[in-house]
Order: structure tokens, then sequence, then C-alpha cells
């Protein structure tokens, strides 16, 4: 008993220390000395903190194993956290490093953004040129088990620590799929992850496409230049760009405003709104449109997240950019980084994100302007499907401009002449099969046209 009551005063000290801390503080940013009013005074919970310390004692006393103090209270910090909302984390050391190592674009792992759901690890989204993307992991996916071991239980911090390993290790991820009648499992081949924030090129003449698969801290100075190569490459202004967001979990809030900014000339771009003075923030565009106003459509999916949607939430407040896809994740939570004494941190939710117009995307996502089914296109054999013509007809009257003949006898040279032309300037195989960009650049065309008259 005498133990139990030693572990409660040193608790309740260790409060109480906390708390004179906290209002001294106040009381030095306010530049007043006064007694708190009644109503802002808080009253310890002894009879919760009782319970924390019988259960700690009956932990320490009877459990099968001897257990630390450290992991004990370091473990009860976790649950206090996780218990917030499944954003906010404690980080031990280990795990401050390897999020700092994420913002810079360089980190060894599988290449998947992850969070909890009901227990297991779900899938934000796969990143690009990834083991993971590269594996057919996708976001929405629920990671159930990693090798042997069951994902229940487990905190995401342990769960994100087996996933990472040595490049060239191999991991075996089981996963729940909407949609599959059984688990699927896949084996990935761990990597050094180098994520290249920002891809380009051009799609045809006039019309180029940005790929950006996560923010962060130089993405909006790479848009800008990939955006300037575009224009040297097309040796004329762009008519319009297709902005891809898809499968993109976000990152760096500085970087989501930057990219906005780039084609916002002036307004709000996003703001935040907190309990605390320093979690409310608004950030505003700046005079410049580094493509003078030409057409933009930007395609979501449910993997876009976080300041994925801060870009696709400014960018359709102010009429700047058609939204296409499906509708976003819809994670409009701010998280802030507060390090600890002993080298880890704090992740903490502080604030919420809204859009220009005020809509929050917590939990809400964007809706595009058009919304896309998930569709799988593939090429039909052309021997079975070709289209009967009049040509194709016995007894077909000539067209009276006489036969025409294979140039050098080369019976396919037309063919070859016509296949030599679709491909200069056209549209890829594989874009072709990606369906929303082939719809997003039929609409963009269409855009550019209407504008131009």
């Amino acid at each position: 008993m005498r133990k139990k009551t030693n572990i409660l005063i040193l608790l309740v000290g260790f409060i109480l220390g906390a708390m004179v801390s906290i209002c001294g503080s106040v009381f030095a940013e306010k530049g007043a000395a006064v007694s708190l009013k009644s109503e802002d005074a808080q009253t310890l919970p002894f009879e919760e903190l009782r319970t924390f310390t019988e259960i700690f004692g009956r932990i320490k006393q009877d459990y099968v194993e001897p257990v630390s103090d450290k992991k004990l209270l370091e473990d009860a910090i976790r649950g206090m956290l996780s218990g917030l909302d499944p954003h906010s984390a404690y980080l031990a050391d280990e795990e401050y490093k390897e999020l700092q190592e994420g913002t810079t674009g360089q980190f060894g792992g599988l290449g998947i953004e992850v969070g909890m759901e009901n227990g297991f690890v779900k899938v934000v989204s796969p990143i690009d040129d990834t083991p993971a993307q590269k594996a057919g992991i996708k976001a929405g996916d629920l990671i159930v088990r990693l090798d042997d071991k069951p994902v229940k239980g487990m905190t995401l911090g342990d769960a994100v620590k087996i996933m990472r390993g040595e490049p060239g290790s191999k991991i075996v991820l089981t996963v729940i799929r909407e949609g599959a009648e059984a688990p699927l499992k896949f084996e990935l081949t761990r990597d050094i992850i180098k994520v290249k924030s920002v891809k380009s090129r051009m799609l045809e003449k006039n019309y180029g496409y940005l790929r950006i698969s996560s923010f962060q801290s130089g993405t909006g100075e790479s848009l800008v230049d990939a955006i300037d190569e575009l224009k040297k490459e097309n040796e004329a202004p762009l008519k319009g760009i297709i902005l891809d967001l898809r499968n993109n979990p976000g990152g760096v809030l500085n970087a989501a405003v930057d990219v906005s900014d780039a084609f916002i000339q002036s307004g709000l771009i996003v703001y935040t709104e907190g309990r605390i003075k320093n979690s409310e923030m608004r950030f505003n565009a700046t005079p410049d449109d580094v493509i003078d106003g030409a057409p933009i459509v930007v395609l979501i999916n449910g993997g876009s997240a976080s300041a994925s949607e801060i870009v696709a939430g400014a960018l359709q407040d102010h009429k700047r950019a058609i939204i296409m896809g499906e509708k976003s994740f819809g994670k409009g939570s701010v998280q802030t980084i507060l390090p600890t004494s002993n080298g880890g941190a704090v992740k903490l939710t502080t604030a919420r994100y809204f859009t220009p117009s005020g809509r929050s995307i917590q939990a809400e996502g964007i809706e595009p302007d058009v919304t896309l089914a998930r569709v799988k296109l593939e090429a039909l054999e052309k021997a079975k499907f070709d289209a009967i013509k009049e040509a194709d007809l016995s007894g077909h009257l000539s067209n009276g401009n006489g036969e025409k003949k294979k140039p050098d006898g080369n019976e396919n040279a037309d063919d070859k002449e016509g296949l030599d032309k679709e491909a200069d300037g056209a549209e890829s195989d594989a874009d072709i099969r990606d369906y929303p960009l082939h719809e997003a650049l039929n609409l963009l065309k269409g855009v550019s046209i209407l504008k131009g008259r």
C-alpha cells in the first residue's frame, strides 16, 4: 500500500509541477501577475489518478513477467495519445528521426503512407515508384498481417518499425481489400525510398502533365522548374495542364501553399483554426500565375489526402481549376510536432484545415466537380472487333480516284506511316489505359477551345 501511495504522490507532484510551469508561461505571455479566475481553474482528477496508480501497481506486482517503469509509462503515454484521434502519437527518438527523414524525401522501407483503423494498419496511399506501388498495394487496403505477425494489438509505430528494415530484405503483407473475396498476400522487397516529389511530361502539343507524389519542403520550387521545362519543350506557352494528385498522401503544409500560390494570383489559400493562438494561421496568394491563366484539370481520388486536399480545395474555391475524379480522403487536421526532453516528440493534432470559402476538409474530403467511376480499360482484339466498312462489301463502287500504290512495294507502308503520325505527339497506350487521365485531357482540350473562342 505504501508503494502505491508513493507512486501516487510522485505522479501528483509531477502533474502539479507541470501545471505550475504552464500557468507561469501563460502569465509571462500575457504580462499579468494575477490569479486564475474560478472558471479557468482546473482541478486534478484524483479519482482517475488513483485508478491509474492502482493498475500500475497491479501490473508491477502481478504481471507474469517483470516490466520496467519506463515501458509502462511510455505505453501509457502512447495509449493516451492514440485515444485522441488516428494522427496523434508519441514518437520515440528513433521514430522522430524517421519522421524527419520522411519530409526530406529519402528513407528506407516499402513506400506506404499509413494510418490506423479499427486496430489494423490502413493504407492511405502507396508512394510512386516504390516497392509497395509496384507490388500492387492500393489506397484503402487494410494490412492485417506482417509476415506471420497479426497487426491487431500493435501500435502504428510498431507496425511501421516492422515494415521498415534493411534494403533487399523481404516482407509479406496480408491485406483485406474491398471487393476481394479473400485476403491478398504481397511479397515486397524493402528498398531505400527516394521520393521524387514532382514529375512532368508533355501529353501532346500544348498540353502538359504534372504529377506530385508527395509534398516535401522543395515541392513548390520543383513544380515551377518543371513547368518552365514543359514550356521550353513545347516552344510556346502551354494551353493547359493536368495536375495529378491521385494517391498523394500529403506532406508539408508550406509546400501545399507554394503549389497553390503558383496558380492563384490573390486571396486566401488555406487557414487553420484550433484552441491555442499558435494554431490559427492564414496563408494568402502572391501576384503571379506560372501558366498565365491557362486551364487546369486536377485529378484526385480516395488516396489524395491532407496537403493534396488543400491544393484541390484552394483551386476549386478560386475557380482556378476543374477538380476531376473521386472524393478525396478527408484528412483535414493539423499535426504539430512537439519535441520532448528525452529526444523524442509528441505529434499532436492542434487544428483543422479550412478551404478559402470556409469548408472543413476533415472527414469530408473534396468533392470533385466531375466525378469519374473507377474503371479498368482493356484493349480489344483488333481482328475480332474491326467494324465493317463500305470497302469491305462485295462489288462496292470505286471512288474514281484510282488505286493507291504502296510505296517501294511495301504493303504495310501506309499502316506504318499512320502509326508514326499517331505516335508523334499523341497519347501513349499507358495514357489511354489510364481512364481518368484520358478523360482529363479531353476535358482540358474542350475548356481550352472554349476559352480561345
